[in-house]
């Protein structure tokens, strides 16, 4: 039997409500093997970011080279990348061993507010790595942060938003509506063959920490199982959802914590 392996790319979130930690249990809680490479280290708490890390470049290509080297992996989760220089690290290594699928969260600020990538990496996820992802998964905010546009306020301009992302090389976006208002959270699969809007309840919860994360793993666990994209985005959304619905079940920190991963066991 083979065992359907993925592989986080993202920082390491000491609290263990995001980053590598948050995709770790979403691998496991999906049955598939996670297997990581870190690319900051850093202090938080569902309080906030007290400080970064960034782990060198060359330092992320030797773990590249040792996880990519040695284990098949199907599909690869992009999270935090901490710099220019690792996503020039990552770039060379998806080149190098062709990866199935990747999935790419840009992560650029986190749910408390502190910026995860410095201004002069933008340019380069926007033009080197999205360019390698099957699915990009922005949230409003950093839709508009990677095409230098206001946020998008209604279906039709975040559509379009969408349809610009995908014209830098990806195959799909996800625009997701976690930011919006309303009763529903809407989020927009857009591809070649058109839009699809993927509407939930919006749950009532201050416990949102590493949804982002979550969600993009979720996908990656899916498609590291063999499922189309379609699918893969269906499952992933029912997951976070219903995550984001059991987060209350524990009380972890004083502050945003992050939702309940194993909501299926107990």
């Amino acid at each position: 039997m083979t065992t359907p392996v993925a592989l986080t790319i993202a920082g390491s979130d000491s609290s263990g409500g995001a980053g590598i930690q948050a995709d770790l249990k979403t691998f496991a809680a999906l049955g598939v093997y996670g297997a990581t490479v870190i690319t900051a280290l850093t202090a938080q708490n569902t309080r906030g970011v007290a400080a970064i890390h960034p782990v060198p470049a060359d330092f992320v290509a030797a773990q590249l080279e040792a996880v990519l080297g040695d284990l098949d992996v199907s599909a690869v989760k992009i999270g935090m990348v901490g710099a220019h220089a690792s996503i020039e690290a990552i770039v060379g290594a998806l080149e190098r061993f062709s990866p199935p699928h990747v999935v790419l969260d840009p992560v650029m600020i986190a749910t408390s507010g502190e910026r995860l990538l410095p201004a002069d990496a933008v340019d380069a996820l926007r033009t080197k790595l999205i360019p390698r992802a099957a699915i990009v998964t922005p949230n409003l905010p950093e839709a508009a942060v990677l095409l230098g546009e206001p946020v998008a306020s209604s279906d039709a301009a975040i559509e379009a938003q969408g349809r610009r992302l995908l014209s830098l090389g990806c195959r799909f976006v996800l625009i997701k509506g976690g930011h919006g208002h309303g009763e529903e959270s809407i989020d927009y699969l857009i591809g070649a063959e058109g839009t699809v809007p993927l509407a939930g309840p919006r749950i009532a919860t201050t416990h949102t920490h590493g949804t982002g994360c979550t969600l993009a793993s979720a996908i990656a666990a899916s498609l590291a199982k063999g499922e189309h994209m379609p699918t893969a985005v269906l499952n992933a959304k029912k997951f976070i959802g219903d995550a984001i619905a059991a987060a209350d079940r524990f009380a972890v920190g004083h502050g945003r914590a992050g939702v309940h991963h194993f909501h299926r066991f107990y």
